[in-house]
């Protein structure tokens, strides 16, 4: 549900102004109405570029350090002076990875030539010898230059011919002679073992910096970010009376309205308070039960609720699980699930804790909803020798003489009862915003496909006769008709609402109907993934046969393990994704879900 929200106002004496913010921050319940009447200054946007720069480095060093930065404890560097240091570190590194190729490509160019003594050659040329490298392809090496005096066959290697000539002068051979590095093989190779070295120790050093610093650059980010807070909120006071006093709004949870009320009180501050409104774009603060609460991460990657709207975390939550395990379908990967986040929230700790309950909580729909549709790690549970009492829960087979399988059938009417809801959601949350004559139309088509899914069902059953069902059909058709196409906007000509609500027949048809075939892959997903699951099973049993006793069990027990874990991997990954878009197209679109609106977030000191 959205927490109740409290508007508040007051007016506050310009050389008072900074010491009010500052206790109204160490309070931290306080929104503040960004207004920013004040044009950003200079300080505030430095702040900014100063700020995404530390968050950059920080990204960067949290990395580095292993994701494991020591407590802080070196506080002889400012965050500037630790961020010199940083690149100074990652120049020297990016040099020396730079020198380290060029080495390689030197000593590559003369192992074919041996280790010799590039003070010799200079000798030699002091002397009036001349020695010039050459490399030619194999089939371009003249037979007359074998026979001359002055040239040496080094060596044959990859279709190349390597070879030197030494004269007086300098030959013409019609190709031009190499440009060899003028230190030695040995002294190349020193030079790239020293290299490694000096990058192996400059990338241990840039690590134990990140690991030292990191937390004193993440502790200045901080107050930095608290500064920028208290510079937008400078920003949003309104000078009043020639600049005497200040306009400042804000919003307040009703739940905490008791102290800031005191701290008004106690500092005589002129202020005024009154709930919010349906038309207020007042923040939204989610305020749920602990199961309910898991799931609100999900709300916020859509969007917060306006606050005139419903939370439909609530609704959400239970049905995502409920697809979730569908899509997943197996009760052994439920267990697995279960055993895997109890795991990690041991080794993880506090931060990820909540996450690791929901995927346990995950784990406890897919097992029950796994065991109705009767398999446990690809094996078909109502295949087996178990009692009919317990068969008797599972959803499994064809439904009798038809051949449409039971699972799919049940997929469909979840789906058709999912849009049902959200079609009352939207009803409800129209009545209760704009009034029952502006949602009419909702009402009309709530009436139109709930009725009609009610007599239709009980017709099938024969609860009713066909002649009730008939004049059922006629009577929920024409009063759903009133709202649908003459009342869908009382505003408007009779003419443009039949019109309107033509168009609005189309739409809902069409939309309708691909929405609720949707739900059929809820259906595809948990087959593909029980098939999958068995077709590893009966691998790793083709293998433990054909292999032996001794060998057998043990390639039989790697296909399981790695199978069912890749099984689960992939099943995992589209029991996320899959619901998530049946929650926020089919069931959003048709409950009339906005999303837009914005976050509680109280003006405060930040904490890490």
């Amino acid at each position: 549900m959205i927490a109740k929200m409290e508007k508040l106002t007051f007016l506050v004496y310009h050389k008072e102004y900074e010491s009010f913010l500052e206790q109204i921050r160490q309070l931290g319940v306080v929104h503040v109405i960004e207004k920013q009447s004040g044009e950003p200054d200079g300080e505030l946007q430095r702040s900014l570029e100063r700020r995404k720069s530390y968050k950059n480095l920080l990204q960067s060093m949290f990395a580095l350090a292993d994701n494991q930065p020591e407590a802080l404890t070196a506080t002889d560097l400012t965050a500037d002076e630790v961020a010199g240091g940083y690149e100074r570190l990652q120049a020297r590194i990016q040099e020396l990875n730079q020198q380290l190729p060029l080495t390689v490509k030197d000593i590559a160019q003369l192992e074919v030539w041996g280790d010799f003594d590039a003070d010799s050659l200079h000798r030699l040329a002091k002397a009036g010898w001349r020695i010039d490298f050459y490399d030619c392809v194999e089939k371009d090496f003249r037979a007359d230059w074998a026979e001359l005096e002055e040239v040496m066959v080094i060596a044959k290697a990859g279709g190349h011919v390597y070879f030197v000539t030494v004269a007086h002068r300098s030959l013409d051979l019609g190709i031009d002679p190499l440009r060899l590095p003028k230190a030695s093989l040995s002294e190349l190779k020193r030079r790239k073992e020293r290299i490694e070295a000096d990058l192996a120790q400059a990338t241990a050093d840039l690590k134990a910096f990140c690991k030292r610093y990191y937390r004193l650059v993440e502790r200045k980010d901080t107050l930095l970010q608290e500064d920028i807070d208290l510079m937008k909120v400078k920003l949003s006071g309104e000078p009043m009376a020639q600049g005497a006093v200040r306009l400042l709004e804000g919003w307040i949870p009703e739940a905490q309205v008791a102290p800031v009320k005191a701290l008004l009180d106690s500092q005589g501050v002129y202020y005024e308070m009154r709930p919010a409104r349906r038309e207020d774009n007042a923040p939204i603060q989610l305020k749920n039960n602990a199961f309910v609460r898991m799931y609100e991460v999900l709300t916020k990657m859509y969007g917060m609720p306006d606050y005139a709207e419903f939370d439909p975390t609530p609704i959400l939550a239970p049905f995502f699980s409920l697809f979730f395990a569908f899509c997943m379908g197996d009760s052994g990967y439920g267990l697995a699930l279960i055993a895997l986040g109890w795991v990690l929230k041991k080794k993880l700790g506090k931060s990820m804790a909540g996450m690791m309950n929901l995927v346990m909580t995950l784990g406890v729909f897919t097992t029950v909803v796994g065991a109705v549709l009767g398999t446990f790690f690809g094996v078909n549970l109502f295949e087996l020798d178990l009692p009919e009492g317990v068969k008797q829960f599972m959803v499994s087979g064809k439904i009798e003489g038809t051949t449409y399988d039971k699972q799919m059938l049940l997929a469909l009417l979840i789906g058709v009862f999912h849009l049902c809801l959200a079609m009352t959601v939207k009803a409800i949350g129209e009545t209760v915003r704009f009034g029952f004559k502006e949602s009419l139309s909702a009402w009309g088509w709530l009436l139109l496909v709930v009725g009609f899914i009610c007599t239709g069902g009980l017709t099938f059953f024969k609860v009713i006769s066909a002649e009730v069902s008939t004049w059922a059909f006629i009577i929920i058709g024409g009063i759903a008709s009133i709202g649908i196409y003459l009342f869908n906007n009382l505003r408007r000509n009779v003419l443009v609402n039949i019109g309107a609500g033509l168009w609005d027949t189309y739409n809902m048809a069409t939309g309708l109907l691909g929405d609720t075939l949707s739900y059929i892959r809820l259906y595809a997903l948990g087959l593909a993934g029980g098939m999958l699951g068995g077709v590893f099973n009966q691998l790793a049993f083709m293998v433990n046969d054909a292999a032996g006793p001794a060998l057998g069990w043990f390639f039989c027990g790697l296909i399981l393990v790695f199978g069912h874990a890749l099984n689960i991997a992939m099943s995992c990954l589209s029991a996320f994704v899959h619901p998530l878009r049946l929650t926020f197209v089919e069931y959003f679109k048709n409950s009339g879900y906005d999303g837009k609106g914005e976050a509680y977030k109280p003006f405060s000191i930040v904490k890490k």
